[in-house]
């Protein structure tokens, strides 16, 4: 035990160490960027076709002696030679391939990637056709009924712009995160990703009593009636409650409502009751059209179509890069030392 005591006090001082150098760092660069304009993000676009032909070709070349490397070489630049003459010949008529645009959202309480998701559909919307595609790589455990409303509303404009759009879901598209899925024409998701959740949830506590106990009194003051409901310090009242319970409800009718505009095809009544199935079962529930991972989807796409992965990255100041970097060494010391301490098994 002594030794997890010393291990904790050298822990501390080192956290502390490294926390006040990343402040002088994080205040010099504050300093230094003052009054500079913020510097606006870039459309980055690559080409997953060029992706998957490496890993191929690195394959090939592993696993293929010189011989047959050269021969499949050779047999390729017969197959791309005819395509470059058959495209000659009908300069008329040329033979464009359809086109894929990836985004990928990995939302958080706030959906703080809609920022980005916002420009990138903006940019594809400039040169999409209906004989396009758009497929979203969607990751999300739901959040803020406005945030994810947000979201929503900037797939919408795919679909009212008559582009095909894809949802693929590998992990989890649950309560904002479904309700950004339901817009999709097509819905895949893997055997076991985590979906549904169609329900609205609101918890706070209340200190009331603790603040009585100690003669501190709390005063809320209001001009509507229901300006407040329920609070965190004040009395909550029967007919708050039944307030906030009505205001839920609502939130909840909407939510049915705006799936089943998108998904006439769900029984919602058997669906949004707040529950979560796995792909195998939420395939059976109609809340997916078909069962693949994102991988195998694009992959199969990308022998056909010209395949382009979109990302609107910001460009983010020293400052906050410093505050990212510190946060995140921060977190791992804390994980590395409570594991230790108490051996926790992480799933």
């Amino acid at each position: 035990m002594e030794f997890f005591i010393e291990y904790a006090g050298f822990l501390a001082k080192t956290v502390t160490l490294v926390i006040a150098i990343l402040v002088v760092l994080a205040s010099f660069a504050a300093l230094r960027s003052k009054g500079r304009r913020k510097s606006a993000g870039q459309l980055q676009v690559s080409k997953l076709n060029d992706f998957y032909k490496g890993l191929r070709e690195r394959l090939e070349q592993t696993l293929l002696d010189k011989d047959q490397l050269k021969t499949l070489r050779k047999a390729e630049g017969k197959a791309e030679g005819k395509a470059e003459k058959a495209g000659k010949k009908n300069k008329d008529k040329p033979a464009t391939k359809p086109r894929v645009f990836v985004l990928d959202f990995d939302g958080d309480i706030k959906a703080s990637a809609t920022e980005s998701l916002r420009h990138e559909i903006t940019a594809l919307l400039t040169l999409a056709t209906p004989k396009d595609e758009v497929v979203l790589r969607l990751e999300s455990g739901g959040g803020m009924v406005h945030s994810y409303g947000l979201a929503s509303s900037q797939l919408a404009r795919i679909r009212q712009a008559g582009v095909p759009l894809t949802v693929c879901i590998d992990k989890v598209a649950a309560s904002g995160g479904y309700m950004m899925a339901c817009i999709g024409e097509k819905i895949i998701s893997a055997p076991f990703a985590i979906l549904g959740s169609i329900g609205v949830v609101a918890q706070l506590p209340n200190v009331n009593r603790l603040l009585k106990k100690h003669d501190i009194d709390f005063e809320v003051l209001t001009a509507g009636e229901y300006k407040r409901t329920l609070t965190v310090f004040g009395e909550n009242t029967e007919k708050g409650r039944e307030k906030f319970q009505e205001d839920l409800d609502i939130t909840h009718e909407l939510f049915k409502n705006f799936v089943s505009n998108y998904r006439p095809q769900l029984a919602i009544d058997e669906v949004a009751t707040g529950e979560v199935w796995l792909g195998v079962a939420a395939l059976d529930k109609r809340l997916v059209d078909e069962l693949k991972t994102s991988d195998e989807y694009l992959a199969e796409r990308a022998k056909g179509a010209e395949v382009y992965h979109l990302h609107y990255a910001e460009r983010k100041s020293l400052q906050e890069r410093i505050g990212m970097a510190a946060s995140g060494s921060v977190d791992r010391m804390l994980l590395n030392w409570w594991s230790r301490l108490t051996q926790q098994r992480f799933w």
